[in-house]
């Protein structure tokens, strides 16, 4: 588990490369999509974080572009506070899931994660068992088919194609979220653990791990102020954000919201 590559992102814990052993545990192949999320607030009535508090982080290049100035976040302006922006509206005011049924539900809160697994009778993934699954029985390698991000000229994972954040090429066939199943599965049957959308873990994030002997079934740290996410986004680029290894963390408020958060489930 983890990874040892020091020019990347230190601060985010990745290291040291690990043991760990995990118990057996079932894991959903995709991510939860807009059409699953639909049924549970359907039968429900829940009211996500992003709907309590009235808006949403959106990609600001997925805004129009007479779209008025919304405010964006220090060092990361690409991110805009988006009122009306939430699961059932992407991209704020106008946009739609309507033919995105198959896409993965996004606008997702920890909390949100939390009520739909519950509602499923699942849970959220330890991020040991989210990164087992993603690997695919491979050792070590970054991605979850190797480590070659294109192969023999296909693309495997959604990701930034260009020049972040100003050119998407789309060379993956996508500027945003793709559907779940896209792109072949690893070896586990898991799709898109490599790009699409960061997916909440039920760990608080910490940088300390224990000492080198095996530890079975790690849940992470016992407080914190932040939860894993795993997996990276159709927003991560090599250039600022190669944080869609599998090997690779980052983190975020539990209240937190934004059009790349989403659900995997485990059980």
């Amino acid at each position: 588990m983890g990874s040892d590559n020091p020019k990347l992102y230190p601060s985010d814990g990745e290291g040291p490369v690990r043991e760990v052993v995990v118990k057996a545990f079932s894991i959903s192949a995709t991510a939860v999509t807009n059409e699953e999320f639909l049924k549970f607030v359907q039968q429900t009535n829940y009211v996500t974080t992003a709907e309590k508090e009235g808006w949403s982080f959106v990609f600001f290049g997925h805004l129009p572009t007479d779209f008025p100035d919304t405010r964006g976040v220090v060092g990361a302006e690409w991110w805009r506070q988006v009122y009306e922006a939430n699961w059932r509206h992407p991209e704020g005011p106008g946009s739609s899931i309507s033919d995105r049924g198959d896409h993965p539900v996004v606008h997702i809160s920890w909390f949100d994660a939390v009520a739909f697994a519950e509602w499923a009778d699942a849970r959220l993934p330890t991020e040991a068992e989210w990164e087992f699954a993603a690997r695919g029985g491979l050792d070590q390698c970054d991605l979850p088919w190797g480590d070659e991000l294109v192969v023999d000229g296909e693309h495997r994972c959604n990701i930034w194609t260009g020049i972040f954040p100003t050119e998407n090429t789309a060379e993956d066939g996508y500027t945003g979220t793709c559907p779940v199943n896209a792109f072949e599965p690893n070896e586990f049957g898991l799709f898109n653990c490599s790009g699409n959308i960061w997916e909440w873990c039920s760990d608080w994030f910490s940088t300390r791990f224990g000492d080198d002997r095996p530890i079975v079934d790690p849940k992470g740290a016992k407080i914190g102020t932040h939860r894993v996410i795993k997996g990276g986004s159709f927003l991560c680029h090599d250039s600022y954000c190669h944080r869609y290894r599998v090997g690779a963390r980052s983190s975020t408020t539990p209240d937190s919201s934004t059009g790349h958060q989403g659900i995997r489930l485990a059980r």
